[in-house]
């Protein structure tokens, strides 16, 4: 069985290295001193590329409903601050709700995952036919969406998901948690490249 090794530092700060016998680069965490101080300090070099280095999740039940052409906010966000530039974040966003026509009509909705102010990824559906007439409507379900950025920050970066429809005649709307009090999630992961 292989074993790791931890050494203190001579000046008596409280910093140990901590070697791994299967990774030439070592970690360094503080901890507390002769004085009863608090673990202060942690870092998270070293760790293989792949590696989850933290995970952020935000959830809503705000209703929200889109009927524009523009990207449009949904409630669905959460924040991250990357604890490396080189860190990539998963962004997965589980999305709860539909799309809805009143009467014919061949429409389209498009969601997006936004980086602050910046549409980073971006999918639509194919077209939406309705074909009920003049007094039916259609409903559709909303996917879910996925991406791997790059933000490269170590500042703390909001992610959101908007909508947009691409056409504002017969009530065509996206409508976000409008259903059975649905509930969304974004789901962040810092991944170490």
């Amino acid at each position: 069985m292989s074993s790791v090794s931890i050494q203190g530092n001579a000046s008596g700060t409280g910093i140990f290295t901590i070697a791994s016998p299967n990774s030439n680069t070592n970690r360094t965490l503080t901890l507390p001193d002769n004085t009863g101080t608090i673990l202060t300090s942690a870092t998270t070099t070293g760790f293989p590329a792949g590696s989850v280095l933290q995970v952020v999740q935000g959830t809503t039940s705000t209703d929200t409903a889109i009927s524009s052409t523009s990207y449009t906010d949904t409630s669905i966000t959460a924040s991250i601050t990357p604890s490396s530039a080189s860190s990539k974040i998963l962004v997965l966003a589980s999305i709860s709700g539909r799309v809805y026509i009143n009467s014919n009509g061949n429409r389209q909705y498009f969601l997006a995952i936004v980086r602050g102010s910046t549409v980073v990824y971006n999918k639509q559906d194919g077209e939406l036919q309705a074909g009920t007439g003049t007094s039916g409507y259609a409903i559709w379900p909303i996917f879910d969406l996925m991406y791997l950025d790059s933000p490269a920050t170590t500042s703390s970066t909001t992610y959101k998901v908007q909508g947009k429809v691409s056409d504002t005649t017969n009530a065509t709307t996206i409508q976000v948690n409008a259903v059975g009090n649905g509930t969304s999630a974004i789901i962040l992961m810092e991944i170490a490249a």
